[in-house]
C-alpha cells in the first residue's frame, strides 16, 4: 500500500507532504489532481526502515529536509532530470550506497548526507559548482566524489561539527 498526502503550492502545483505505506519500492505520483507534483515535503519517508528504492518523477525540482532520515534499507534512489534544489539533510542516515546528482542540482548544502554509513560513491551533475561543509559528516567509509574541476568543494565537507 501506498498512500500520499498532497498539499497545493502557490503556482498551483503541488507537494507531496505525507506518506502511508509498508512497501520495499516506493514510486512517488507525478500528479494530484490533474497537475504536477514538484515538491517532496520534509520528512516524507523519515523512520520508513521497509523502503529499499524510492523513484521520484522527472516533474520534481525541489527536496526537502529528513526525507530519508532512517530509511536504513535504502539502497537505490533515482533522482529526476528536472531536480534543481536540495534543502538539506535531505538523505540523513539513510542506507544508500551511491548515488548519481542530476545535471540542474548546483549545491549540496550542509549535512545532506549526514551519517550515511554505506555511502561510497557520488557522482556529480554537469551543472554542480559548490559542495558546503559537513555534507558528509557522520560517513564511516571514504566517499569517492566524482565531479569535474568546476565544483568548489568545501575544506570542511567532510568535517564533523
Amino acid at each position: 500500500m501506498q498512500d500520499y498526502i498532497f498539499k497545493m503550492n502557490e503556482d498551483g502545483t503541488y507537494a507531496v507532504v505525507g506518506y502511508q505505506g509498508d512497501e520495499a519500492e516506493v514510486t512517488i505520483p507525478d500528479s494530484y489532481a490533474g497537475s504536477t507534483v514538484t515538491i517532496v515535503g520534509d520528512k516524507l519517508f523519515s523512520g520508513h526502515a521497509e523502503i529499499r528504492s524510492v523513484k521520484i518523477p522527472d516533474t520534481v525540482t525541489d527536496l526537502g529536509e529528513f526525507i530519508f532520515d532512517g530509511c536504513e534499507n535504502l539502497k537505490n534512489i533515482e533522482l529526476p532530470a528536472s531536480l534543481e534544489n536540495i534543502w538539506g539533510c535531505t538523505f540523513v542516515r539513510c542506507g544508500i550506497e551511491e548515488i548519481t546528482l542530476p545535471d540542474r542540482l548546483r549545491t549540496l548544502p550542509p549535512y545532506a548526507f549526514k551519517e550515511c554509513k554505506n555511502l561510497r560513491k557520488v557522482v556529480c551533475g554537469k551543472g554542480l559548482k559548490k559542495i558546503y561543509s559537513w555534507v558528509f559528516s557522520g560517513c564511516d567509509n571514504t566517499i569517492e566524489i566524482v565531479k569535474n574541476d568546476i565544483v568548489e568543494v568545501s575544506p570542511e565537507a567532510f568535517s564533523t561539527k
